[in-house]
């Protein structure tokens, strides 16, 4: 059974960081982009970093250089560093795999998800 797990999220003031990571299973996603979206409450799923199969990142503008994505093969892990978190970025944040490597920033590309892991900033 594939399946992809995050973990890291928690209750952090603005300014804070937090490492989200996600483990994947079942698989190997070598050859997967893997991406982070988030969805806030009474919002849409949106996008916010990705990283393909090699050393390209991709992040959204919301992101503004405060978090860095990144991955260990090794470990069939992703990472993603926040850092000067703010209010806005409160959200369950879930961890993507996209096999067809078409779009990073387009859910609808992606095989597989994570059931989320909850992220809260207080001000």
């Amino acid at each position: 059974q594939v399946r992809l797990l995050e973990s890291g999220g928690g209750l952090v003031q603005a300014g804070g960081s937090l490492r989200l990571s996600c483990v994947g299973s079942g698989r190997t996603f070598d050859t997967y982009v893997m991406a982070w979206f988030r969805r806030a409450p009474g919002k849409e799923r949106e996008f916010v970093a990705a990283h393909d199969w090699g050393v390209n990142t991709y992040y959204a503008d919301f992101v503004e250089g405060r978090f860095t994505i990144s991955r260990d093969k090794s470990k069939n892990t992703v990472y993603l560093q926040m850092d000067s978190l703010k209010p806005e970025d409160t959200a369950v944040y879930y961890c993507g795999a996209d096999g067809s490597s078409r779009g990073a920033r387009l859910e609808t590309y992606y095989d597989y998800w994570g059931p989320g892991t909850q992220v809260t900033v207080s001000s």
